[in-house]
């Protein structure tokens, strides 16, 4: 059981791959550096959270988008 709580204390660093710890300051980076590579990954959209928009209202608000090009009439 020590190593299974010995993991679940030490993680890798997403941007570097360098362990961590949970009480360190910069966790889940291993530094301010590599959490402002991560960020600006982010800002510059390589990283993106994608799913379908199934809701017709939000789909109206978009244009239209995935409708079929129809325009819905209240």
């Amino acid at each position: 059981m020590a190593s299974r709580e010995k993991s679940a204390k030490t993680l890798r660093c997403p941007t570097c791959g360098a362990l961590v710890r949970a009480r360190d300051e910069d966790f889940p980076f291993c530094s301010d550096r590599c959490r402002k590579i991560d960020l600006g990954k982010w800002a510059s959209g390589v990283y993106k959270i994608s799913s379908p928009v199934v809701d017709p209202e939000v789909l109206e608000d978009l244009g239209g988008a995935g409708t079929g090009g129809g325009s819905r009439e209240n």
